[in-house]
Order: C-alpha cells, then sequence, then structure tokens
C-alpha cells in the first residue's frame, strides 16, 4: 500500500460546540447552522468566504447536505456528506484536507450535528440499518447497548478487566467534564456510585452508556497561510488514517482497524505515544476505549487495566490526559456530533484555547473515533495526530 502525502499546508481552526440539550425541539439543521456560525465568528470569517463544507448527521434526513447548503444559503464548489458515526470527525478532515491540497475549495466547514425528542432515539437505532429494522429491532433487541455488552463482556473475560478499572475511566471523565461548561453531566461520580449504579444490560450499568442528546460540533479546514492571515490560532494534521470492515470473520468483534495503521500513523507523524500530550478516544462504552488505547499503541495488547491503573487521566492530573472534555460519557452523545467531540476538543488544547481545563503547554494530541454498529460490531475507525502550531 503506497504511503500517504504528508499534510502539508493544512489548518485546523476555530474548533467550536453547539451547548448540548437533553432534548430539543430545533431540527439538525438548526445545530448545523448554528455551528457553522460560531466557526466563522470564531475565524474571523464571512459565510461567503466559506467555499466548502462536510456534514455528518443522522437526525438530517430526509434532507441532505446540499439541502443544508441551501438552507443556510452557501455558494459551494466541495460538498460531501460523511455517515461514518463515530469516525466522521477523523475521516471529515482527512477528506477537507486533501480537497485543500489539490485547489478544490480554500475554506472547508466540517460540521456535525443532531437533534433529540423524547422519541427520538427509539426511532433512530429502529430504523438505523437494514439489520437493524429487519432482524433485530422487531425481535426485542432495542439498540447497541446489547451488542457492546457481549464485546465488553468477552473482554473481560479475557483479559481479567474488571467494573472497577471501567469506572476509573468514568471518574476521571467526570473529573474532567466538570470544568466543561458544555457537559451535561458535572455532578461529581466516585467508583462507588459506578458500581453501585443501575444494570443496564450485564455488565454494563448506568454509566457505561452514554445519554442521548442534542447539539453540534464544528472546525473550519483551510491552508496555513489563510489561517495566519486571520491571525487565528490553528492546529496542523501530523498523520491520519481509517480502515472500514475489518476483521469481520472474527466471531466477536476483539479488535479493531487502528491495529493496521497505527505504525504508519506515528511514522508519519515522527513520533511516538511517549511524545502525546493527551489522548481523544470515541467513548461511547468504557470497554470501546480500553480496546483504542491497546490497538494505538499506548499499551500491550491486554494491558488496558492496567494502564488506567497507573496513568491519571484527568486534565489537571499531571499523567496523561484522557477525554478532556469530559467525553461522551459526561457530555452526552449529540448523535453524529459524538464522532466530532474528541477532535474538537483536541484541536482547542493544542491551540491553547480550552478555557477552563487547558493542559499547560500541551501540543500534540491523538484523536480516535469508532462508528457504525451494525450486526455485532462498529465498522468504522479512524485516527488523527493533530499538533498545535509553534507550540
Amino acid at each position: 500500500m503506497r504511503r500517504p502525502d504528508p499534510y502539508r499546508g493544512i489548518a485546523l481552526i476555530a474548533p467550536v460546540t453547539v451547548p448540548y440539550e437533553r432534548h430539543s425541539t430545533h431540527g439538525a439543521i438548526w445545530f448545523l447552522g448554528r455551528s457553522l456560525a460560531l466557526a466563522l465568528e470564531a475565524a474571523g470569517l464571512g459565510k461567503d468566504e466559506v467555499d466548502g463544507i462536510t456534514v455528518s448527521s443522522f437526525t438530517l434526513a430526509p434532507d441532505s447536505v446540499s439541502s443544508v447548503a441551501e438552507h443556510l444559503g452557501l455558494e459551494l464548489c466541495f460538498a460531501e456528506q460523511i455517515p461514518l458515526g463515530g469516525a466522521s470527525g477523523v475521516a471529515a478532515i482527512r477528506r477537507a484536507a486533501r480537497a485543500v491540497q489539490v485547489g478544490d475549495a480554500e475554506v472547508i466547514a466540517c460540521l456535525a450535528g443532531d437533534t433529540a425528542d423524547p422519541g427520538s432515539f427509539t426511532g433512530l437505532i429502529k430504523d438505523f440499518s437494514r439489520f437493524s429494522r429487519g432482524a433485530a429491532y422487531r425481535y426485542g433487541a432495542a439498540g447497541p447497548n446489547g451488542v457492546f455488552a457481549m464485546i465488553a463482556a468477552d473482554y473481560m473475560a479475557r483479559t481479567g478487566a474488571t467494573r472497577e478499572d471501567f469506572a476509573r475511566l468514568c471518574v476521571a471523565q467526570r473529573h474532567n467534564a466538570a470544568a466543561n461548561p458544555d457537559a451535561l453531566l458535572r455532578k461529581p461520580l466516585t467508583i462507588d456510585d459506578y458500581l453501585q449504579a443501575r444494570p443496564i444490560a450485564e455488565p454494563f450499568h448506568l454509566f457505561d452508556c452514554v445519554m442521548p442528546c442534542a447539539g453540534g460540533e464544528a472546525l473550519i479546514v483551510t491552508t496555513e497561510e489563510r489561517a495566519r492571515s486571520l491571525s487565528v490560532p490553528y492546529a496542523t494534521i501530523c498523520a491520519s488514517g481509517e480502515r472500514h470492515n475489518v476483521f469481520r470473520s472474527d466471531p466477536i468483534a476483539r479488535r479493531g482497524g487502528w491495529r493496521l495503521y497505527r505504525d504508519e500513523l506515528y511514522e508519519q507523524a515522527g513520533f511516538g505515544p511517549d511524545a502525546l500530550d493527551l489522548v481523544q478516544t470515541y467513548d461511547d462504552y468504557p470497554v470501546i476505549s480500553f480496546v483504542q488505547f491497546e490497538e494505538l499503541g499506548l499499551c500491550g495488547e491486554g494491558e488496558a487495566s492496567a494502564f488506567v491503573r497507573r496513568t491519571n487521566m484527568q486534565w489537571d492530573g499531571g499523567g496523561l490526559p484522557h477525554n478532556t472534555s469530559g467525553g461522551q460519557l459526561s457530555c452526552g452523545q449529540a448523535g453524529a456530533a459524538g464522532g466530532f467531540l474528541g477532535l474538537v476538543e483536541a484541536v482547542r488544547q493544542v491551540t491553547g484555547t480550552a478555557q477552563g481545563r487547558q493542559i499547560p503547554g500541551a501540543a500534540r494530541a491523538l484523536v480516535s473515533g469508532y462508528g457504525m454498529v451494525n450486526f455485532d460490531r462498529g465498522i468504522c475507525t479512524a485516527a488523527a495526530i493533530v499538533a498545535g502550531a509553534g507550540r
């Protein structure tokens, strides 16, 4: 396989969040439009300077990226819809960066947003795929909890991981969320709180599961020259990769695609895991973060429990901060915006703009995504390493 070209000359600017809400009467396009407005304000750009967008959303249908352009009054030469769930954020900047490099566009807004009402999540999981509609939901399998509970039980049996180990991750992320005004769950969480919470689908209890909500995330991909002219802090892409539908013959999801491009990722970046200042994993369930720790080389295979026991993951703890916004487990899961949450936070951190929870001197961040659970596993994986310019 040919090694990817570097992402020379590309800047990530204006990371923004539309504050999360448990329920909303606004539609998905409202959250996408609001995220664009906030990003333009942060960048000091006018709407007519945007010549490309990417859009990720579960609740946008029957509208599409072209509908978003029409509703928001955008005249574009690049538009892409990225329906990759938790892998959407990294996938978006990969595609946008290449479009900017070849001159297809110069200012691409990467947008993600979803709405939520009291019944929307039930409808989403019912019609998530043809498999969900015809072979799972109709027989009483009501969503991803059952699929991931099976994965978690297998992981625990193979590695010796305990619920106390998962608790350490959840408690650290709740500590981080306390410093994030956009997080929905900011009340302090203890290991005992986690262990004593009501069961959902064994081995999962309440705090293993994300809270569906409404919200939006966005950032802008442009040239370094344009970023400097705007006098805004920016991040660069050191490396990235993605894989889809790998290890499909495994009887249960024990591996992800990250391991297939992990070495290439660090080689392209020019440094390894020891040089990272923070990590943002896709945390729809704690066990999936554990898998990412191992597959991305932060620890050995089966050693994530030992990793979380010895590593301080709080933003102000002096260890290796993880999911410094609180992650989805404490912020909430705003649909496809959940696939942008870690990326937006990573860009904030490496550009020194994570107000109230800024890691001193943070310069290099690893971001990973996981998405689109169909039969029995997520089929999309992505990862990127981003760095602050001049940091």
